[in-house]
């Protein structure tokens, strides 16, 4: 199942910098993940300071 960032995105693009697929982009207000793209690996999660990337 991918990763999806909540509402509690705080914009700080710590996530993107960590995504070794590039899945993570800067969306309207918050980042987004691609899910076709995502492969759950949870990188996003463990350096995102409001725990915003969880599993869906």
């Amino acid at each position: 199942m991918a990763y999806k960032i909540s509402d509690d995105c705080v914009s700080c693009g710590a996530c993107a910098g960590e995504c070794p697929v590039g899945a993570i982009s800067e969306g309207d207000g918050k980042y987004v993940i691609d899910a076709d793209a995502c492969v759950e690996c949870g990188a996003c999660a463990g350096v995102c300071p409001v725990g915003a990337p969880s599993a869906e």
